[in-house]
Protein backbone atom coordinates (compact mmCIF):
# COMPACT_ATOMS: atom_id res chain seq x y z
CA UNK A 1 0.00 0.00 0.00
CA UNK A 2 1.25 3.76 -0.57
CA UNK A 3 2.05 6.24 2.29
CA UNK A 4 2.90 3.39 4.31
CA UNK A 5 4.75 4.58 7.30
CA UNK A 6 8.30 3.07 7.89
CA UNK A 7 8.32 1.11 11.61
CA UNK A 8 12.43 1.30 11.65
CA UNK A 9 14.49 -1.54 11.16
CA UNK A 10 13.77 -4.48 13.43
CA UNK A 11 16.95 -7.29 13.87
CA UNK A 12 15.33 -9.41 15.94
CA UNK A 13 14.63 -12.57 15.23
CA UNK A 14 10.90 -14.09 14.61
CA UNK A 15 10.03 -16.82 17.24
CA UNK A 16 7.10 -18.88 16.70
CA UNK A 17 5.25 -18.24 20.08
CA UNK A 18 1.65 -17.42 21.26
CA UNK A 19 1.83 -14.39 23.52
CA UNK A 20 0.24 -13.03 25.88
CA UNK A 21 -2.37 -10.51 25.44
CA UNK A 22 -2.37 -8.05 28.08
CA UNK A 23 0.71 -7.97 29.99
CA UNK A 24 2.37 -6.60 33.58
CA UNK A 25 2.53 -2.90 34.41
CA UNK A 26 4.39 -0.81 35.95
CA UNK A 27 1.51 1.48 37.57
CA UNK A 28 -1.48 0.51 39.42
CA UNK A 29 -4.66 1.21 37.94
CA UNK A 30 -7.02 3.45 38.89
CA UNK A 31 -10.13 2.88 41.25
CA UNK A 32 -13.88 1.91 39.49
CA UNK A 33 -15.57 4.78 37.64
CA UNK A 34 -19.05 3.63 36.96
CA UNK A 35 -19.22 6.71 34.48
CA UNK A 36 -16.40 4.93 31.78
CA UNK A 37 -17.84 3.20 28.84
CA UNK A 38 -16.77 0.00 26.85
CA UNK A 39 -15.76 -0.15 23.18
CA UNK A 40 -15.29 -1.87 20.11
CA UNK A 41 -14.52 0.12 16.69
CA UNK A 42 -12.60 -0.08 13.23
CA UNK A 43 -9.62 1.89 14.06
CA UNK A 44 -7.92 4.97 12.81
CA UNK A 45 -6.97 7.38 13.96
CA UNK A 46 -9.02 9.80 15.43
CA UNK A 47 -12.03 8.12 14.31
CA UNK A 48 -14.73 7.55 16.89
CA UNK A 49 -16.30 4.16 18.20
CA UNK A 50 -18.61 2.27 16.30
CA UNK A 51 -22.30 2.34 18.66
CA UNK A 52 -23.15 -0.69 21.02
CA UNK A 53 -26.47 -0.71 23.81
CA UNK A 54 -27.18 -2.23 26.48
CA UNK A 55 -25.48 -2.08 30.16
CA UNK A 56 -22.30 -0.91 29.00
CA UNK A 57 -20.29 1.27 31.84
CA UNK A 58 -17.09 -0.87 32.00
CA UNK A 59 -13.78 -0.35 33.12
CA UNK A 60 -10.19 -2.38 32.09
CA UNK A 61 -12.63 -4.49 29.55
CA UNK A 62 -11.48 -7.81 27.83
CA UNK A 63 -13.75 -9.88 25.45
CA UNK A 64 -13.71 -13.25 24.31
CA UNK A 65 -16.23 -15.46 22.23
CA UNK A 66 -17.33 -19.14 23.42
CA UNK A 67 -18.09 -22.27 20.88
CA UNK A 68 -21.69 -21.27 20.30
CA UNK A 69 -20.73 -17.44 19.40
CA UNK A 70 -21.69 -15.58 22.33
CA UNK A 71 -19.58 -12.93 23.52
CA UNK A 72 -18.21 -12.12 26.93
CA UNK A 73 -17.01 -8.93 28.45
CA UNK A 74 -15.24 -9.50 31.69
CA UNK A 75 -13.98 -5.86 33.76
CA UNK A 76 -12.87 -4.14 36.44
CA UNK A 77 -15.72 -4.57 39.83
CA UNK A 78 -15.93 -6.43 43.22
CA UNK A 79 -16.13 -9.58 42.23
CA UNK A 80 -15.48 -9.08 38.30
CA UNK A 81 -18.49 -7.77 36.11
CA UNK A 82 -19.76 -10.31 33.40
CA UNK A 83 -21.70 -8.78 30.07
CA UNK A 84 -22.55 -11.14 27.22
CA UNK A 85 -24.31 -9.99 23.98
CA UNK A 86 -25.30 -12.29 21.02
CA UNK A 87 -24.02 -9.80 18.40
CA UNK A 88 -21.36 -7.55 19.79
CA UNK A 89 -23.59 -4.72 20.06
CA UNK A 90 -26.32 -5.44 22.35
CA UNK A 91 -24.92 -6.09 26.25
CA UNK A 92 -26.71 -7.44 29.40
CA UNK A 93 -25.25 -7.26 32.60
CA UNK A 94 -25.31 -11.26 33.70
CA UNK A 95 -23.27 -11.03 37.09
CA UNK A 96 -19.90 -11.65 38.60
CA UNK A 97 -17.65 -14.17 38.46
CA UNK A 98 -17.39 -13.99 42.18
CA UNK A 99 -20.87 -13.06 43.43
CA UNK A 100 -20.09 -13.75 47.05
CA UNK A 101 -16.47 -12.17 46.92
CA UNK A 102 -12.80 -13.36 46.67
CA UNK A 103 -11.62 -13.32 50.20
CA UNK A 104 -8.24 -14.59 49.04
CA UNK A 105 -7.54 -11.37 47.28
CA UNK A 106 -8.35 -9.42 50.22
CA UNK A 107 -4.86 -9.19 51.83
CA UNK A 108 -3.72 -7.04 48.20
CA UNK A 109 -7.12 -5.03 47.89
CA UNK A 110 -7.06 -4.18 51.36
CA UNK A 111 -10.63 -4.56 52.26
CA UNK A 112 -13.25 -7.20 52.12
CA UNK A 113 -14.78 -7.90 48.54
CA UNK A 114 -12.89 -5.19 46.74
CA UNK A 115 -12.12 -4.48 43.19
CA UNK A 116 -10.41 -6.56 41.24
CA UNK A 117 -9.04 -4.97 38.09
CA UNK A 118 -7.87 -5.48 34.89
CA UNK A 119 -8.76 -9.27 34.20
CA UNK A 120 -7.85 -10.78 30.71
CA UNK A 121 -10.06 -13.72 29.43
CA UNK A 122 -9.20 -16.41 27.03
CA UNK A 123 -11.41 -18.97 25.48
CA UNK A 124 -9.43 -22.37 24.50
CA UNK A 125 -11.02 -25.67 24.15
CA UNK A 126 -13.98 -25.38 25.93
CA UNK A 127 -12.78 -23.48 28.88
CA UNK A 128 -12.56 -19.66 29.53
CA UNK A 129 -9.04 -18.69 31.39
CA UNK A 130 -9.61 -15.60 32.97
CA UNK A 131 -6.18 -13.84 34.57
CA UNK A 132 -7.17 -10.51 37.16
CA UNK A 133 -5.38 -8.77 39.32
CA UNK A 134 -5.68 -7.42 43.30
CA UNK A 135 -3.87 -4.30 44.34
CA UNK A 136 -5.22 -0.76 45.90
CA UNK A 137 -4.56 2.37 44.14
CA UNK A 138 -0.94 3.63 44.27
CA UNK A 139 0.06 0.44 45.72
CA UNK A 140 3.18 -2.60 44.68
CA UNK A 141 1.58 -4.84 47.27
CA UNK A 142 -0.26 -6.98 44.29
CA UNK A 143 -1.18 -10.52 42.55
CA UNK A 144 -2.62 -11.81 39.97
CA UNK A 145 -5.27 -15.30 40.22
CA UNK A 146 -6.80 -17.25 37.90
CA UNK A 147 -10.17 -19.03 37.39
CA UNK A 148 -11.83 -21.15 35.09
CA UNK A 149 -15.18 -21.74 33.75
CA UNK A 150 -17.00 -23.84 31.20
CA UNK A 151 -19.71 -21.64 30.48
CA UNK A 152 -18.38 -17.85 31.64
CA UNK A 153 -20.96 -17.48 33.71
CA UNK A 154 -21.44 -16.28 37.14
CA UNK A 155 -21.55 -19.47 39.73
CA UNK A 156 -19.29 -21.56 37.55
CA UNK A 157 -16.11 -20.10 37.81
CA UNK A 158 -13.30 -22.38 39.91
CA UNK A 159 -10.93 -20.53 41.87
CA UNK A 160 -6.92 -21.80 40.36
CA UNK A 161 -5.15 -19.51 43.10
CA UNK A 162 -2.32 -16.87 42.68
CA UNK A 163 -0.04 -17.09 39.56
CA UNK A 164 2.66 -14.07 40.75
CA UNK A 165 2.90 -11.23 43.02
CA UNK A 166 4.91 -8.16 43.56
CA UNK A 167 5.62 -5.86 46.79
CA UNK A 168 6.91 -2.55 47.26
CA UNK A 169 10.33 -4.08 46.64
CA UNK A 170 9.75 -4.88 42.68
CA UNK A 171 10.18 -2.34 40.00
CA UNK A 172 6.98 -3.36 38.23
CA UNK A 173 3.49 -4.49 39.15
CA UNK A 174 1.45 -7.48 39.19
CA UNK A 175 -1.11 -6.28 37.50
CA UNK A 176 -3.15 -6.05 33.89
CA UNK A 177 -2.60 -9.71 33.16
CA UNK A 178 -2.72 -12.02 29.68
CA UNK A 179 -2.03 -15.24 28.90
CA UNK A 180 0.34 -17.30 26.84
CA UNK A 181 -2.23 -19.66 25.36
CA UNK A 182 0.49 -22.48 24.73
CA UNK A 183 0.92 -23.11 28.79
CA UNK A 184 -1.30 -20.66 30.25
CA UNK A 185 1.78 -20.83 32.99
CA UNK A 186 4.39 -18.45 33.57
CA UNK A 187 7.36 -18.93 31.21
CA UNK A 188 9.73 -17.59 33.60
CA UNK A 189 10.16 -16.30 37.41
CA UNK A 190 12.55 -13.33 36.10
CA UNK A 191 10.43 -10.43 34.46
CA UNK A 192 11.49 -9.08 31.06
CA UNK A 193 11.46 -5.66 30.18
CA UNK A 194 9.47 -4.69 26.81
CA UNK A 195 8.29 -1.11 27.42
CA UNK A 196 9.13 2.18 29.64
CA UNK A 197 9.02 5.47 29.84
CA UNK A 198 11.74 8.13 29.67
CA UNK A 199 9.95 10.86 32.06
CA UNK A 200 9.90 9.89 35.80
CA UNK A 201 6.72 10.45 36.19
CA UNK A 202 5.33 8.58 32.97
CA UNK A 203 2.94 5.96 33.35
CA UNK A 204 2.77 2.91 31.33
CA UNK A 205 0.09 -0.09 31.59
CA UNK A 206 -2.25 -1.78 30.52
CA UNK A 207 0.10 -4.03 28.05
CA UNK A 208 -1.85 -5.93 25.30
CA UNK A 209 0.71 -8.38 22.80
CA UNK A 210 -1.32 -9.06 19.54
CA UNK A 211 0.29 -11.25 17.06
CA UNK A 212 -1.11 -10.63 13.78
CA UNK A 213 0.75 -10.94 10.37
CA UNK A 214 4.93 -11.30 10.95
CA UNK A 215 4.43 -9.13 14.16
CA UNK A 216 3.79 -9.33 17.57
CA UNK A 217 1.82 -5.67 18.39
CA UNK A 218 2.68 -4.37 22.14
CA UNK A 219 -0.68 -2.12 22.67
CA UNK A 220 -0.05 0.10 26.16
CA UNK A 221 -1.68 2.95 27.79
CA UNK A 222 -0.09 5.62 28.95
CA UNK A 223 -0.67 8.67 31.29
CA UNK A 224 -3.26 9.16 34.11
CA UNK A 225 -6.33 7.01 34.24
CA UNK A 226 -9.61 6.88 36.20
CA UNK A 227 -10.23 10.28 36.93
CA UNK A 228 -13.08 11.03 34.80
CA UNK A 229 -12.83 13.95 32.05
CA UNK A 230 -9.52 14.96 33.88
CA UNK A 231 -7.95 11.19 32.61
CA UNK A 232 -5.49 11.88 29.90
CA UNK A 233 -5.42 8.41 29.12
CA UNK A 234 -4.10 7.22 25.58
CA UNK A 235 -2.99 3.69 23.50
CA UNK A 236 0.01 3.52 22.05
CA UNK A 237 1.49 0.68 20.11
CA UNK A 238 4.99 -0.76 18.81
CA UNK A 239 5.91 -4.18 17.03
CA UNK A 240 8.78 -6.56 16.83
CA UNK A 241 8.88 -10.23 15.17
CA UNK A 242 10.02 -11.38 18.71
CA UNK A 243 7.12 -11.42 21.77
CA UNK A 244 10.33 -10.67 24.12
CA UNK A 245 11.46 -7.76 23.17
CA UNK A 246 12.92 -5.53 20.33
CA UNK A 247 9.42 -3.25 19.92
CA UNK A 248 10.12 -0.04 18.18
CA UNK A 249 7.31 2.29 16.84
CA UNK A 250 6.62 3.43 13.89
CA UNK A 251 9.56 6.50 13.93
CA UNK A 252 12.09 3.11 14.82
CA UNK A 253 12.29 4.31 18.76
CA UNK A 254 12.36 1.60 20.71
CA UNK A 255 9.28 1.45 23.46
CA UNK A 256 11.81 0.62 25.81
CA UNK A 257 13.10 3.92 25.26
CA UNK A 258 10.11 5.93 25.55
CA UNK A 259 8.89 4.86 22.01
CA UNK A 260 5.19 4.28 20.98
CA UNK A 261 3.09 4.90 17.81
CA UNK A 262 -0.62 7.02 19.10
CA UNK A 263 -3.56 4.84 18.44
CA UNK A 264 -6.28 6.63 20.21
CA UNK A 265 -6.13 9.90 22.28
CA UNK A 266 -9.07 12.06 23.46
CA UNK A 267 -11.18 13.89 20.84
CA UNK A 268 -14.58 15.68 21.69
CA UNK A 269 -16.78 13.27 24.12
CA UNK A 270 -14.36 10.74 24.12
CA UNK A 271 -12.00 11.02 27.53
CA UNK A 272 -9.09 8.97 27.95
CA UNK A 273 -9.48 5.69 26.18
CA UNK A 274 -7.28 2.92 27.36
CA UNK A 275 -7.36 -0.40 29.43
CA UNK A 276 -7.58 -2.30 25.77
CA UNK A 277 -7.99 -5.88 25.15
CA UNK A 278 -7.62 -7.53 21.65
CA UNK A 279 -8.70 -10.45 20.16
CA UNK A 280 -9.43 -11.69 16.87
CA UNK A 281 -13.28 -12.66 15.43
CA UNK A 282 -14.50 -13.27 11.97
CA UNK A 283 -13.93 -9.96 10.76
CA UNK A 284 -11.04 -9.18 11.79
CA UNK A 285 -8.53 -8.11 15.09
CA UNK A 286 -10.40 -6.45 17.78
CA UNK A 287 -9.90 -3.63 20.25
CA UNK A 288 -11.67 -2.99 23.03
CA UNK A 289 -11.17 -0.42 25.22
CA UNK A 290 -13.34 1.98 27.71
CA UNK A 291 -13.20 6.26 28.14
CA UNK A 292 -14.88 8.69 29.79
CA UNK A 293 -17.91 10.81 28.75
CA UNK A 294 -18.94 14.33 29.24
CA UNK A 295 -22.52 13.54 29.39
CA UNK A 296 -22.53 9.79 30.92
CA UNK A 297 -21.77 6.03 30.63
CA UNK A 298 -22.20 4.36 26.89
CA UNK A 299 -20.30 1.48 24.83
CA UNK A 300 -18.40 2.03 21.62
CA UNK A 301 -16.39 -0.88 19.80
CA UNK A 302 -13.12 -0.74 18.13
CA UNK A 303 -12.17 -2.90 15.10
CA UNK A 304 -9.50 -3.36 12.67
CA UNK A 305 -10.35 -5.53 9.08
CA UNK A 306 -7.48 -8.01 8.90
CA UNK A 307 -8.21 -8.86 5.67
CA UNK A 308 -8.02 -5.85 4.01
CA UNK A 309 -4.96 -4.05 5.98
CA UNK A 310 -2.03 -4.60 7.78
CA UNK A 311 -2.13 -3.75 11.73
CA UNK A 312 0.51 -0.67 11.00
CA UNK A 313 -2.36 0.63 8.52
CA UNK A 314 -4.39 1.61 11.43
CA UNK A 315 -4.58 5.23 10.40
CA UNK A 316 -6.13 4.08 7.22
CA UNK A 317 -8.96 2.04 8.47
CA UNK A 318 -11.92 2.68 7.31
CA UNK A 319 -15.19 3.23 10.02
CA UNK A 320 -17.62 0.12 10.16
CA UNK A 321 -20.41 0.54 12.81
CA UNK A 322 -22.37 -2.41 13.85
CA UNK A 323 -25.61 -1.14 14.44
Amino acid sequence: MSGQQNWGKNRVAHEHLRPARRGIGNQASGILNRDTTLAVATAVGAVGPGVVTGNTAVHDPTMCKDKNGKYFVFSTAPGLEIRTSTDRTAWTLAGKVWPNGASWTDAYTGTSNGNLWAPDCTYINGVFWLYYSASSFGSQKSAIFLAKSTTGLPGSWSNEGLITSTSSSNNYNAIDPNVDPSTGKLTSNTPTALAQRTTASGAVEASAVYHFGNYYYLFTSWDKCCSGTSSTYNIRVGRSSNPNGGFVDKAGVALTAGGGTLVLASAGNIIGPGGQDLMTDGDGPIIVYHYYTSTGSFARLLEWLAGAYDMHHIFRCSLKKHA
